[in-house]
């Protein structure tokens, strides 16, 4: 069927950027409405002699037991992320960094307390907002021959760029549960993979801003860390290397969350519930997105759309370099169209795999691919999420921060390296 089989993707992405665009805000537009009206269109073309039988072919997607695991893992990962926020763990990580913050070495700091927070807290946005009032705060303390407003981008720029770090390679981020269980590998070895091409980057910038800091003089104020509340994130990051199940290790830290919360009597059994639920409510819509997503690309699958699609984009390739580059040029298009990582890996997520299946790339680096250049997409769109949020707080525009994106860009540039080289050579 070629396009027809392809145009629930294409109306998807055109219903949501055309009205994005018509709204003038990426973030005023529901993507699962988006995604709702596109899977009716996808079950109206879909092959079957009645409509039952397209729905069936829809559900058995969005039933897909690939589909049905990521959902619980989301609702763990939330369920674990409220509770570690509700008994204080997230304030005791943001105190700890600042604390060992040194003057000289202030750029420095902020960005791998950046690294350090958003990997242990799975989100990126959650750094930014922790994070981007002491930045702005700091801005108006410090000097180094510019404008306030420059001097707030810059240093903004700096929690951004470390938020997309931890938020690549986290055990708990969306973005990582996604890629790993879309291409079929554990979050660990992903983890190994991925950071052996990030973890060179980050170091280059670390050691620019300890250039650009050295005449840094002011340090930030922190409040006392509790250190018991950083047991959680230890323990979880821990037992997620150790090559646990990851439903295991979301299921331990949430009960951990709740014998700390008892104890320090932040938490009550009632409350413990409470906060469990918030955090399930908020991947709410993560999770209807993910089973539409998942019934609108069975349907895509059954009407020939996948091999389509595969097959445009490898005709020209003849080896694994070239397909590296198509699942790297896929996510990334859908991550411009969506102005959201994670929906792009999604989205693009069977695509990419059947690319990798093909041509025998490592899934390992498969999903390292996805969720190193959604993540590089993501960092330089103005109108993406962590901007809008680091815009808002900084009370600066977004495309002043984008100017100031030096990980990203040094991301990117190290990522596809790693695909021309054919880097890392060896995955154990």
């Amino acid at each position: 069927m070629g396009l027809k089989a392809l145009s629930p993707l294409i109306v998807f992405l055109g219903l949501y950027l055309i009205s994005c665009i018509i709204a003038q805000d990426f973030y005023a537009i529901p993507i699962s409405a988006a995604f709702l009206l596109a899977s009716v269109y996808a079950i109206t073309i879909c092959k079957g002699d009645s409509l039952e039988d397209k729905i069936s072919v829809f559900s058995k997607g969005a039933g897909d037991k690939n589909v049905l695991l990521m959902i619980w893992i989301f609702v763990l990962a939330g369920a674990f992320a409220s509770t570690a926020k509700d008994i204080g763990a997230i304030d005791a990580t943001v105190n700890l960094a600042l604390k060992i913050l040194p003057g000289k070495l202030l750029y420095a700091g902020l960005f791998l307390a950046a690294c350090f927070i958003s990997m242990s807290i799975g989100t990126s946005v959650g750094t930014i907002v922790a994070l981007v009032p002491l930045a702005a705060g700091i801005a108006q303390e410090i000097s180094f021959g510019a404008e306030l407003a420059s001097n707030t981008a810059f240093i903004t720029g700096i929690i951004v760029g470390g938020s997309f770090f931890g938020d690549n390679l986290s055990f708990i981020s969306d973005t990582t549960i996604a890629a790993t269980r879309s291409q079929g590998c554990s979050m660990a070895d992903k983890f190994k993979v991925n950071l052996r091409i990030v973890g060179p980057a980050a170091l280059v910038v670390t050691i620019l801003y300890v250039i650009l800091g050295a005449s840094v003089e002011a340090s930030p104020e922190a409040g006392a860390v509790n250190w018991i509340l950083l047991i959680p994130y230890v323990l979880i990051i821990g037992l997620a290397l150790s090559g646990l199940n990851v439903t295991a290790v979301l299921t331990i830290g949430i009960l951990v969350n709740a014998v700390l919360g008892f104890i320090n009597g932040s938490l009550t059994w009632s409350g413990w519930l409470v906060s469990i639920g918030n955090g399930i409510s908020g991947m709410g819509d993560l999770i209807m997105v993910t089973m539409l997503a998942g019934g609108m690309l069975e349907v895509i699958r059954v009407n020939g759309g996948l091999d389509y699609i595969v097959n445009g984009l490898t005709k020209r390739i003849s080896g694994k370099r070239g397909a590296e580059f198509s699942i790297a040029g896929l996510v990334s298009l859908a991550n411009l169209c969506t102005a959201n990582n994670t929906i792009a890996i999604i989205t693009t997520g069977q695509i990419a795999r059947d690319i990798a299946e093909r041509f025998g790339i490592d899934p390992r680096k498969a999903a390292s691919i996805m969720d190193t250049f959604s993540c590089l997409v993501q960092g330089f769109i103005p109108y993406g999420a962590q901007l809008l949020m680091a815009a808002g707080l900084a009370g600066v525009s977004s495309i002043s921060i984008s100017g100031y994106l030096y990980y990203p860009f040094v991301m990117g540039l190290f990522a596809i390296g790693s695909i021309i080289f054919r880097l890392p050579r060896r995955y154990s």
